[in-house]
C-alpha cells in the first residue's frame, strides 16, 4: 500500500540527486542554506523589534535609506563577485594562477574605487534623497551614516567572490550567523532601552562591519595559500590578451545591474516616492515576509553558477541539463508548499509578527508571492546565462522590463502598494520566462551535435 508513495519519493530523490555535480551544488549549498536558515530566523526575530521601535512610517523611512544607499553603491559598482567567479575559476581550471591572481587583483581594486565614489555621492545626494523619499525633515545626517556602508564593503564583493571559487562556504556560513548574531543583539538593546532609527541604523552597520571585515581577511589568506604571500604584486598586465572579454562582461553585467537598479532594486523609493513613508513601511512589511518563501532558494545561484562554468568549460551540456532541472525540481519541493502557506495563513502571520498596523501588507504580498515563486523556480536562469558566455542577454530582457514597469508605474499608483507589487512580480516573470526560453534554445544547439 506504502510502495507506490515510496517508489514515487525515491525516483524523485534519484532526479535531483543522481548527478557529481548536483552533488557538489548541493554539498556547497549545505553549508548556505544552514547559514541561511540560521541567520533568516535570527533576522525574522530582529526585524520583529525593529518594526516594534520604529512603527509603519519608520520602516519604510529606512526601508528608502537602505534602498538609496543600495542604488548608488550599485550605479557605480560592478558585479565584481561574478567577475571574480567566471575568470577566477576560468584560470584555476587552464592552471594559470597569475592570471587568477591578477583578476582578483583588479577586481578589488574597481571595487574600492566605486565604493569612495558611492559614497561621496551619497554625502552630496542625501538633501536630495530626504525631499523625496522622506515625509520629515532634517534627516540627511541619517542617509549619510547609513550610506557608510558602501565603505564598510570596500572589497567585499570580490572577497565574497574568492570564497565562493575555492568552496570556502563553511567559513563564509560562519561568519554570516555571527554577523546576525551581533545585529541581533545590538537591536534587542535598541528595544529595551527605547532607543530610536539612528541606533538601529548602527546596530545594522556593527554587523556589516563584522562580516566584511571576516570575509575580506580570510579571502586574502586564501589567496596566499592558493598564489602564494606576493600574489598581489602579480601586474594586471598579463590579462593583456584577454583584455576584451574582460572589459565586455564587466560592463555588460554592469549595465545589467544599472536597469536592475530601475526596474526591482530601487521598489522602495518608487513606493516612498509615489506614495509616503506608511505605504512605503506597509510594502517593505510584505517583502520582508517573502524572505520566507527565499530563505533556502537564495544561495543556490551563487553555488550552481561555479558548477554550470565548470561543466561548460569541459563542454558537458549533459551536465549542464541535468543541473538545470534537477534544481528547479529541488525548488518546487519548497516553493510551491510555502507559497500556498504564505496565501493561505498570511493574514494569521502579519498580525503575530509584525503588528495589526501592518495588516495592509497581506493583498501586496499574496501578489509578490506570485512573482518570486517563479523566481524560485528558476533561480539558474541568470546564472545559467553568465556561464553560457551571454552577458549581455540579461540586460536586454532587463531593459525591457524596465521600460514596461516603468510605463506601468503611472497607471498603477493609484492602486498603492498593491500596484507596486503587481509590476513587480509581472516584471519577474517577463524576464525570467524569457531568459527560460534563450537558455533552451541554447541548450539545445549545444545537445543537438551529440544527439547525431
Amino acid at each position: 500500500m506504502l510502495r507506490s508513495p515510496l517508489e514515487k519519493l525515491n525516483k524523485i530523490y534519484l532526479r535531483v540527486f543522481d548527478s557529481e555535480f548536483m552533488r557538489r551544488i548541493l554539498r556547497n549549498s549545505s553549508y548556505l542554506v544552514s547559514a541561511t536558515v540560521v541567520t533568516a530566523g535570527i533576522g525574522f526575530v530582529q526585524n520583529a523589534f525593529q518594526f516594534r521601535v520604529l512603527g509603519v512610517a519608520g520602516v519604510g523611512l529606512m526601508a528608502a535609506m537602505a534602498a538609496f544607499t543600495n542604488v548608488i553603491n550599485r550605479f557605480t559598482a560592478f558585479r565584481i563577485d561574478e567577475l571574480v567567479i567566471k575568470y577566477v575559476r576560468l584560470y584555476v581550471e587552464r592552471k594559470e594562477p597569475l592570471k587568477a591572481a591578477a583578476v582578483y587583483k583588479l577586481a578589488a581594486l574597481l571595487e574600492a574605487g566605486g565604493a569612495i565614489l558611492a559614497f561621496g555621492l551619497i554625502y552630496f545626494l542625501a538633501p536630495l534623497g530626504v525631499q523625496f523619499f522622506s515625509d520629515v525633515s532634517g534627516v540627511e545626517a541619517l542617509f549619510v551614516l547609513y550610506g557608510t556602508l558602501v565603505l564598510i564593503n570596500l572589497t567585499y564583493d570580490s572577497s565574497d567572490g574568492i570564497l565562493q571559487v575555492f568552496n570556502r562556504f563553511d567559513a563564509k556560513s560562519v561568519i554570516d550567523v555571527c554577523q546576525s548574531l551581533l545585529r541581533l543583539g545590538l537591536t534587542a538593546w535598541v528595544f529595551f532601552n527605547g532607543g530610536g532609527l539612528m541606533e538601529i541604523i548602527l546596530a545594522e552597520l556593527a554587523g556589516r562591519l563584522l562580516r566584511s571585515l571576516a570575509v575580506i581577511i580570510l579571502a586574502l589568506r586564501t589567496a596566499k595559500r592558493e598564489w602564494g604571500a606576493g600574489w598581489w604584486r602579480t601586474p594586471i598586465s598579463v590579462l593583456q590578451s584577454d583584455r576584451r572579454s574582460l572589459l565586455t562582461f564587466a560592463f555588460s553585467t554592469n549595465l545589467s545591474a544599472t536597469v536592475s537598479l530601475v526596474a526591482k532594486d530601487s521598489e522602495d523609493l518608487w513606493v516612498n516616492a509615489f506614495l509616503g513613508n506608511v505605504s512605503g513601511g506597509i510594502y517593505a512589511a510584505a517583502r520582508s515576509l517573502i524572505g520566507l518563501l527565499q530563505i533556502p532558494i537564495s544561495p543556490l545561484p551563487s553555488t550552481t553558477y561555479p558548477e554550470l562554468s565548470r561543466a561548460v568549460a569541459q563542454d558537458n551540456w549533459k551536465a549542464v541539463r541535468g543541473v538545470l532541472r534537477r534544481g528547479s525540481l529541488l525548488a518546487a519541493l519548497y516553493s510551491l508548499p510555502v507559497a500556498v502557506l504564505l496565501i493561505v495563513f498570511g493574514r494569521q502571520v502579519i498580525t503575530w509578527y509584525q503588528g495589526e498596523a501592518f495588516l495592509p501588507a497581506y493583498l501586496p504580498l499574496v501578489v509578490l508571492t506570485i512573482g518570486y515563486t517563479v523566481v524560485n523556480l528558476f533561480y539558474w536562469s541568470r546564472a545559467a546565462l553568465l556561464a553560457f558566455n551571454r552577458p549581455v542577454y540579461p540586460t536586454l530582457i532587463n531593459l525591457a522590463g524596465m521600460l514596461l514597469k516603468i510605463a506601468g508605474v503611472f497607471a498603477f499608483a493609484q492602486y498603492g502598494a498593491v500596484g507596486f507589487a503587481a509590476l513587480l512580480s509581472g516584471y519577474y516573470i517577463f524576464t525570467v520566462g524569457l531568459s527560460v526560453l534563450r537558455i533552451n534554445q541554447d541548450l539545445r544547439r549545444h545537445l543537438a551535435p551529440a544527439a547525431a
